[in-house]
């Protein structure tokens, strides 16, 4: 489900590129979710439960 990711610590942007090829910006996540995310064995499962539908974004 996703490619990659990365985070912006100055803009708390979270970037994900996911496997389909879209890639998104999601905006004010806080760095205790991004490390999580990083810790978590599904960063899709992560990505679905603690990400989507809860924090806003943009389409990169």
């Amino acid at each position: 489900m996703i490619r990659s990711f990365d985070y912006d610590n100055a803009t708390h942007e979270l970037d994900i590129q996911f496997v389909s090829g879209r890639h998104y910006a999601y905006l004010d996540v806080p760095e205790r979710e991004v490390e999580a995310m990083r810790r978590a064995t599904s960063k899709g499962g992560f990505f679905n439960r603690r990400i989507r539908d809860r924090y806003r974004f943009k389409r990169r």
